[in-house]
């Protein structure tokens, strides 16, 4: 049998858990003083729901869960690869929400300010900073269609990541519907802006240059590609820009108004506008935003306006707004910069034998207001016990019947 975990997934060691249980404790208490609630959904949901999501490229990453007997026998029978799956694991925490939405609305707020701190499951070539299993801290608004829900998401979130002693980031910002407009007014026709888009998300990797040849290698009007090149080619492109192109649209207002707010109540970040961000789920309505730090290349976190999904369990449009930490990427910066627990207590062994075991359990008692304190039993190579408590952490240690105590690091 295998030893190793699932490629894409990962064993944890305590002194990694410590952390990345602070971490979301620390997270998870700053939105909840923020006015934000937790729910829980399941890991599973029905497969008619996760292909109807809009998720875009991530439909295609979806673990699905194959029927089971008779119905399983069936599809297979019948040769409909599509049929055999009916369930599938969650991809993001966006869909399960909004079916826990609408199933719950008439028990919830309104607006709904919600956190969900859980794992999600995509089926991604594994590399460094992607993984098939991994955790997203998010929060969301439902039921607000005013640009304060975005302000309100960007601050709250921001916060967060001061509060673990993250601070080198930024926060870039667009709105699906200007970059559409953008788009249009090249003279391309509506259904090939989200191909567009896909080329335009990858400017900062292959340049203006690189975007026209993918753009004209696709098939599209060569003095289209020119004309939009041209018109975004202004560096840095700015919303004044993006105006005098488009004319005054209500989304570029509500840019400025989020942007002014968030970068007045800011703290050593800046809220700025590029208008490449695109964002890869295709639920998104409206803005989208994203996280980025010179310490990791890619996003750490993004969200965005998602106005119609719920819309698809309840048949009316109901505005919901969400912005996701992607804490696997978070976790991988601050590990690499040896991260530290502010506010953690050291941690201490006693070492006992049989006969005075508890004498041991009481005097570990009296040391736990200060300490961490572990037991562990005696064996006959001590300096090999020590060397791993070293190892593993521990300031010192104190074997019982010995009045003197051990200090690692001395």
């Amino acid at each position: 049998m295998k030893i190793t975990p699932v490629k894409g997934t990962a064993d944890y060691l305590p002194n990694e858990v410590l952390i990345r249980d602070y971490l979301q404790n620390s997270i998870l208490e700053t939105y909840r003083s923020c006015g934000f609630e937790r729910i829980s959904t399941p890991i599973i949901e029905d497969i008619e729901n996760l292909d109807k999501s809009d998720g875009g490229e991530n439909l295609n990453l979806i673990f699905k869960i194959m029927k089971r007997g008779e119905k399983l026998e069936e599809a297979l029978s019948a040769g409909n690869e599509k049929e055999i799956a009916d369930m599938g694991l969650r991809y993001d925490l966006t869909l399960p929400l909004t079916r826990y939405y609408a199933n719950n609305r008439a028990k919830l707020q309104n607006p709904f300010k919600v956190i969900q701190i859980d794992r999600v499951y995509r089926a991604e070539r594994p590399q460094k900073g992607r993984m098939r299993e991994f955790y997203q801290c998010d929060i969301d608004i439902i039921g607000s269609d005013s640009w304060t829900a975005e302000v309100e998401l960007i601050t709250t979130t921001a916060k967060a990541l001061h509060n673990i002693g993250f601070t080198r980031f930024g926060i870039r910002i667009n709105d699906r519907r200007l970059l559409k407009a953008i788009i249009m007014g090249a003279g391309f026709a509506e259904n090939e802006c989200d191909s567009i888009c896909i080329s335009l998300d990858k400017l900062d990797k292959i340049g203006f240059d690189g975007v026209k040849a993918e753009l004209i290698e696709k098939g599209f009007d060569s003095a289209n590609v020119g004309k939009l090149i041209e018109s975004i080619g202004t560096t840095p492109f700015t919303l004044n820009d993006a105006e005098k192109l488009c004319g005054k649209l209500d989304c570029i207002d509500n840019l400025r108004k989020i942007m002014d707010a968030a970068n007045s109540l800011a703290d050593g970040f800046e809220v700025t506008y590029d208008m490449t961000l695109v964002r890869g789920q295709g639920y998104y309505t409206g803005t989208v935003f994203e996280i980025s730090s010179p310490d990791f290349k890619g996003a750490i976190g993004g969200g965005g306006r998602y106005d119609n999904l719920i819309g698809k369990f309840l048949g009316e449009s109901i505005p919901a707004v969400g912005f996701s930490i992607g804490f696997e990427r978070l976790c991988a910066i601050l590990l690499e910069q040896k991260y530290k627990i502010p506010t953690q207590k050291k941690k201490f062994a006693v070492i006992y034998n049989d006969d005075n075991f508890i004498d041991a359990l009481k005097y570990a008692d009296t040391l736990r207001d200060e300490y961490d304190v572990a037991l562990y039993q005696s064996v006959k190579k001590l300096g090999k016990l020590f060397a791993k408590l070293e190892e593993s952490g521990f300031c010192g240690c104190r074997v019982m019947g010995q009045d003197e105590v051990k200090h690692f690091g001395e």
